[in-house]
């Protein structure tokens, strides 16, 4: 399974009452592939709140994208938690749903051990016949897996890629060690120029939502050589890949870029708790950035 160098992952549309707004997710999807030029959407990751979605508002989302995307990208479900057993459950769901792979992002708060985490996503993938992507974030999750443990992982067959949010060390050490076809992301948009030097697949994006059309001219231009218009456009674009992020203080995930999208006008509405929204000050610094 190849799911592309530019992976959105995707925000979760809500309306006034903070439910799924559907009309705007269907619209969200088709921006995101036709006019940003997503290859694949996470749907329920963390930018997609996760923590605070159902287990049944992230079936019915899986089922959606698939059905919305018609095959123009790719529909990854995260169904990764700190709980084997319900990820477990979770992917067997999205696998009924028809998505193309999954994400499982590293258990969370309860720590365990390598053979721990080992174990966890081994279980985890044996139990579909889906493609799994990992998912190493040691900023949220207080554990990371370590270069081993995820070469030890990608021996699994369907276990066929990971989404590194660790330094980019991390990155060159899997990219010059993995078996040929194990595809290594940054799950950072400002390393996205850095990973494709070092080899990397790409990266799976929140800026892309906003500026995934330039992101991915600056991937093809330095697929095809010309690094120098690569490294260009990647200085044009590293404002916005830090300002979803710090603006200019420290604001979650997805905060920013919700507000970036409305901006836009695109109405993906607020955040659930214990998220909240931007101030005002934050607003006006989005808007600056975008433009």
């Amino acid at each position: 399974m190849h799911f592309g160098s530019l992976i959105t992952a995707m925000v979760t549309p809500f309306n006034e009452n903070l439910e799924i707004d559907w009309e705007i997710a269907g619209r969200l999807i088709d921006y995101l592939i036709e006019e940003q030029k997503s290859d694949a959407l996470v749907i329920t990751g963390t930018t997609g709140e996760s923590p605070t979605l159902t287990d049944e508002e992230k079936v019915a989302m899986y089922r959606f994208a698939v059905q919305r995307a018609a095959g123009r990208a790719k529909i990854i479900a995260g169904t990764g938690t700190y709980n084997t057993a319900h990820s477990v459950h979770l992917s067997k769901a999205a696998e009924e749903a028809g998505v193309d792979g999954l994400l499982l992002v590293t258990p969370y708060y309860n720590k365990p051990s390598q053979e721990g985490l080992y174990q966890h996503f081994k279980t985890i993938a044996e139990s579909t016949k889906l493609p799994a992507i990992l998912y190493n974030v040691p900023s949220r999750t207080s554990a990371s897996i370590s270069v081993e443990t995820t070469l030890r992982l990608a021996q699994i067959p369907n276990i066929v890629a990971t989404k590194e949010c660790a330094s980019i060390d991390q990155i060159s050490e899997l990219v010059r060690s993995a078996p040929e076809g194990f595809a290594v992301y940054t799950g950072e948009d400002a390393l996205t120029l850095p990973t494709l030097a070092v080899g990397g697949a790409g990266v799976v994006s929140v800026a892309s939502h906003v500026v995934g059309a330039r992101m991915k001219e600056m991937i093809e231009a330095y697929q095809a050589g010309n690094v120098k218009e690569a490294a260009r456009i990647n200085k044009e674009l590293y404002p916005v890949f830090k300002g979803l992020f710090f603006c200019p203080h420290p604001v979650p995930n997805p905060v920013p870029v919700k507000c970036a999208l409305r901006l836009r006008g695109i109405p993906v509405g607020g955040v659930r708790l214990p998220l909240v929204d931007v101030t005002e000050k934050e607003e006006a610094f989005i808007r600056s950035i975008l433009g």
